[in-house]
């Protein structure tokens, strides 16, 4: 089955194509994934030998992670589906890393990114299943894991593995389009596409300018008869 997989939503972007048993990857510089993303995939189905007309499936990572970027691969993905008639899978990139420590079964995983502001996105899984995904502060976090302990803390980010040493988390490398690829299979084996009208961004946060936005000070309301204020009628 041949499938395009896009990951924009790191500090470097990734996309990989991959054809039963063979893939082949290839990354996208800091920063470039807007004007590297669609050049670098047909680049990459001119070296697989592949047309992007005999492509099957379209799988991205929908974020968490940069908001610029997750943009980018989401808009790129949902194009291509439109354009060529194919199915869209999007995937978490915390699924992902999830996936990559291999948890043996009945373990339930914690994987976290940094969210930046001193908060992390977080998602917990247990036997692949994907029980919540959220954004926490850090007292938040060491409070969630005090109530239920995860077998394994699974970072992929040296800043955040050095800022939860206490938790004693597992550092992975980098989560890449091609690790997408076995989630990818599973939900297409199963028929789970989205729908790339519907399909939004995995943001679990709120954006920059929603942060930062001062609020808009409230008009003033004219006061109704019962509440204007009768000066007194000074005694004779």
């Amino acid at each position: 089955m041949k499938i395009l997989l896009i990951d924009t939503c790191g500090t470097t972007g990734s996309v990989a194509l991959a054809d039963t048993a063979s893939i082949v990857g290839a990354s996208l510089p800091g920063r470039t994934a807007s004007e590297r993303l669609v050049p670098t995939i047909r680049d990459l189905a001119a070296r697989a030998g592949l047309s992007l007309q005999s492509l099957e499936a379209v799988a991205v990572v929908h974020g968490p992670g940069s908001f610029t970027g997750i943009r980018v691969g989401l808009s790129a993905a949902k194009g291509l589906c439109h354009a060529l008639s194919l199915p869209l899978v999007a995937i978490s990139r915390l699924a992902i890393l999830a996936h990559l420590a291999q948890p043996p079964a009945g373990g339930r995983i914690h994987a976290l990114l940094d969210a930046g502001r001193g908060e992390f996105y977080s998602g917990v899984y247990l036997d692949g299943v994907c029980l919540r995904e959220s954004l926490l502060s850090r007292d938040q976090l060491l409070a969630a894991l005090s109530k239920q302990p995860a077998h394994l803390i699974v970072v992929c980010e040296p800043a955040v593995a050095e800022s939860l040493a206490a938790l004693n988390p597992r550092l992975l490398a980098e989560p890449t389009a091609e690790d997408a690829l076995p989630l990818a299979l599973l939900r297409i084996r199963q028929n789970d596409f989205d729908s790339p009208a519907a399909l939004d961004a995995n943001y679990l946060r709120r954006t920059d300018a929603e942060i930062f936005a001062k609020p808009r000070p409230s008009k003033p309301r004219p006061a109704s008869a019962a509440h204007v204020a009768v000066p007194e009628t000074p005694a004779r």
